[in-house]
């Protein structure tokens, strides 16, 4: 009797991690952001990637329901509003923005921007869309190439060369008199 006592009133051990927990084996990034691989041993990271120097970041939950300060990061980014006009934000890539992203990742969609066509200038800022993708696509203004230009000034010149109404006169004579005579 008296070991079913004990068992009744021994209370539940209850085992959790303390706030200092640090768990072993985690990469450490610039900008605070540690990465702990599933298997550390077998992680590595890519050699020949290049990051991308800005994300698109487009928030995805609504921002109500959630505490001030992931309110307050989005309002950073201004993306915290309810309203659909400003839900994507470009940002650039750079420790102090990624440890806030890190934050608000379960609330936003992060999309590295990459240029195909080059990056845009000054002048193409009217011929640039951002696509969903993170595709930056540059319409370049088109000019002709300054050897275009010569060899249509050399043509435009040539003695030789027969003009429109020339043209024009003798297919009209080949016509009319198409059978009359010899080749």
């Amino acid at each position: 009797m008296n070991r079913h006592l004990l068992k009744v009133l021994t209370p539940m051990t209850i085992i959790s991690r303390s706030k200092g927990f640090k768990h072993p084996g985690g990469v450490r990034y610039p900008g605070g952001i540690v990465f702990y691989p599933r298997n550390p041993e077998e992680h590595k990271d890519p050699e020949d990637y290049i990051a991308p120097k800005l994300f698109r970041v487009e928030r995805i939950k609504p921002v109500k329901n959630n505490p001030w300060w992931l309110k307050r990061i989005l309002a950073e980014f201004r993306i915290g509003e309810d309203n659909d006009r400003n839900r994507v934000a470009i940002v650039k890539n750079i420790p102090e923005i990624n440890s806030k992203l890190w934050k608000i990742k379960h609330l936003v969609k992060i999309t590295p921007i990459t240029f195909p066509y080059g990056e845009p200038t000054k002048e193409d800022v009217q011929h640039t869309v951002l696509k969903e993708n993170g595709q930056c696509l540059v319409t370049k203004t088109l000019a002709p190439a300054p050897e275009q230009i010569a060899a249509l000034e050399q043509f435009d010149s040539d003695e030789k060369k027969m003009d429109s109404t020339t043209i024009k006169r003798d297919t009209r004579h080949r016509w009319n008199n198409a059978y009359t005579g010899g080749f």
